[in-house]
């Protein structure tokens, strides 16, 4: 966060914990007013617990979060006015329609939906089709643009968005992203959760949260730079012997699957023609390495490896 932009988010030394586990363990971090931050994390990282001391509905074991300046454990009514919470599970009346969710919603903050409609008119325009459908009859994608206007109905400060994009198609991913840049440019405070590592790319700076605890906190862009070794991409008919084979290359730090190919990363006196030589004398005789564009997933495998 540069010095000049004003604090949104304040997180001091949180802790939480759920019997013997800990599923936050010393957390702290700051998002700026209007800025676009990622929580990029695993399932069972601790996001969720996260957010729901952020939204004001569970209180840290330890440690402080204030949003706007205020305490999210003693000034709950106020800031449940100032934010905007989608949770990861849909949470929305199921047996009630589209207007019929965001009319409740609408009542419970006192506002009047004419009055708000301006802000989620670009997310409304698919709803609008069906107005009547029961919101457990809707596709995923179409819950999910329905669960945002309804955290939105009272025009927050703050929007929360606890992995928005998880169990929907990739269409439907995209579009999302482009309605979250949309309510960035008119100013809000967005913080998003995601476990998809590429999602991280789209945020303006992102903490990397693992085990409950956060292991690095900064642009994309300069976290991937920070990557120790070089990484390279690895392909053979035989993958897995392939893997085992680099695994034991001592000039290889590590070496994992990722998607079609496998990466590993490796320090300055690595030789890729070398090394692919060593690897046809063991009998994997098309094998190939060549280099790779580290992705956030490659810092996330090292800094947890």
């Amino acid at each position: 966060m540069t010095n000049e932009m004003k604090t949104a988010i304040e997180i001091n030394d949180i802790t939480k914990s759920y019997g013997s586990l800990k599923a936050l363990d010393g957390v702290s971090l700051s998002v700026g007013e209007g800025e676009l931050f990622g929580l990029i994390g695993p399932d069972g990282a601790g996001k969720s617990t996260l957010y729901s001391i952020l939204a004001t509905l569970m209180k840290p074991d330890n440690g402080k979060a204030t949003e706007l300046g205020l305490d999210t454990a003693i000034d709950y009514r106020k800031l449940r006015l100032k934010i905007g919470y989608m949770p990861e599970r849909f949470s929305l009346y199921q047996d009630m329609t589209v207007m019929e969710n965001l009319r409740f919603f609408a009542s419970l903050f006192g506002v009047h939906i004419e009055d708000t409609y301006d802000l989620i008119a670009p997310i409304f325009t698919q709803l609008k089709k069906f107005p009547d459908r029961m919101a457990g009859k809707l596709s995923g994608g179409m819950k999910q643009k329905l669960a945002l206007c309804c955290a939105l109905i009272h025009r927050p400060e703050i929007l929360l968005l606890d992995e928005p994009t998880t169990g929907v198609d990739a269409v439907s991913r995209s579009e999302f992203w482009d309605i979250l840049r949309g309510l960035r440019e008119k100013g809000m405070t967005i913080m998003v959760s995601t476990s998809y590592m590429d999602e991280a790319s789209l945020c303006e700076r992102i903490a990397i949260l693992n085990k409950g605890r956060i292991l690095s906190t900064g642009t994309p862009e300069s976290l991937v730079a920070g990557l120790k070794g070089t990484i390279y991409n690895a392909i053979s008919k035989d993958m897995f012997g392939l893997l085992s084979a680099l695994r034991e290359e001592p000039g290889v730090a590590n070496c994992y699957t990722f998607g079609a190919t496998l990466h590993l990363s490796a320090g300055p006196d690595f030789n890729a023609e070398d090394t692919e030589k060593l690897l046809h004398k063991k009998g994997i005789g098309d094998a190939r390495i060549y280099p790779a564009t580290a992705t956030i997933e490659d810092l996330f495998i090292q800094l947890t490896k």
